[in-house]
């Protein structure tokens, strides 16, 4: 039996139908479960979880900067706070770029 058989028959073995609703043409083959859920409780459940990772951010914005303010011109505690800064700015950043890119898809993607 030559290797291009042996994975074909695993591959077609391998496809079950694990939620038992036929939603799309490979989605039966995933392994994955469904997701039966609609765009507006999906873009709930997302602006939720980018709120808390956002909040985080900003609560760690606020504590780098009092961090800043009560160094006392120590540079390690300055720089420390500096890189604390820009990490949580970058991380709000990213956050509110993935909410987006969610928002985004949840709106065009049927």
């Amino acid at each position: 039996m030559s290797t291009l058989s042996i994975l074909s028959h695993l591959a077609s073995s391998a496809c079950v139908n694990v939620s038992g609703i036929d939603s799309g043409v490979n989605s039966e083959c995933t392994g994955l479960p469904t997701v039966n859920a609609s765009h507006t409780q999906l873009s709930q459940i997302t602006g939720i979880v980018f709120g808390i990772v956002a909040a985080v951010s900003v609560l760690m914005i606020v504590i780098a900067g009092v961090k800043f303010v009560t160094s006392n011109g120590n540079p390690e505690s300055v720089a420390k706070a500096r890189n604390t800064m820009i990490y949580a700015a970058v991380g709000l950043v990213v956050s509110l770029s993935a909410e987006a890119i969610v928002a985004f898809g949840l709106k065009y993607i049927p």
